[in-house]
């Protein structure tokens, strides 16, 4: 199994920290989308990480879909509930925090660009979508009733990177204040061994 991406995504991570915490051995390509030069529109026709090969050497991309495929392998620990629609409920919640970081990734090419082409409604705009969309996974980490539950599944670990990558891009730097519950879920998962292993590089 071959996992394409760049260490810095944090779609990518998401799916190297379902890998690693069901024990499924797979090999690491690393591939920017952003190059001139970049292979990922070889694996995924709209040029975006992650892609999966799996043993078949079936080709699958969106985070979403390779986090469904993974799922159907039946391999512990499962990270869906058994009962369809808490487990739809969990995907929205993780589909919650990937929208996020489609946010967040928006504001750090946006700042990218020189000072005069930044454009100040698309990142006022953005700030504002992960303002809400915190405040919601704030709310619903509080009841501890699909996420933050003390059992991982996949709502958690797609909200762990997202944190992670907000920290690691400084977006949103006050992100914390008033959200403990976002706070505490993140310190515990940041714990995990598979969290620590795909903390992206420095610089």
């Amino acid at each position: 199994m071959k996992l394409i991406g760049s260490y810095t995504s944090p779609f990518v991570r998401k799916i190297s920290v379902i890998l690693l915490e069901k024990g499924i051995v797979f090999e690491f390509i690393n591939h920017t989308p952003w190059a001139e030069d970049s292979q990922v529109p070889h694996y995924n026709p709209l040029g975006k990480v992650p892609a999966l090969i799996d043993e078949r050497g079936l080709t699958w991309y969106d985070s979403s879909v390779i986090a469904q495929v993974i799922e159907l392998r039946d391999e512990a620990p499962g990270l869906l509930p058994d009962d369809a629609l808490h487990a739809l409920q969990v995907r929205q919640l993780a589909k919650l925090a990937d929208g996020i970081n489609d946010a967040a990734v928006t504001i750090v090419r946006e700042q990218m660009r020189p000072d005069a082409q930044q454009s100040e409604e698309v990142l006022l705009r953005n700030r504002e979508k992960i303002q809400r969309g915190l405040d919601a996974l704030e709310a619903a980490a509080a009841k501890a009733e699909l996420i933050n539950t003390g059992t991982l599944n996949l709502a958690d670990i797609a909200t762990g990177c997202m944190i992670g990558y907000l920290n690691f891009r400084r977006v949103l730097p006050n992100w914390c204040v008033n959200r403990p519950a976002l706070v505490k879920l993140a310190e515990t998962l940041f714990q995990r061994e598979s969290f620590a292993r795909t903390v992206p590089p420095a610089g």
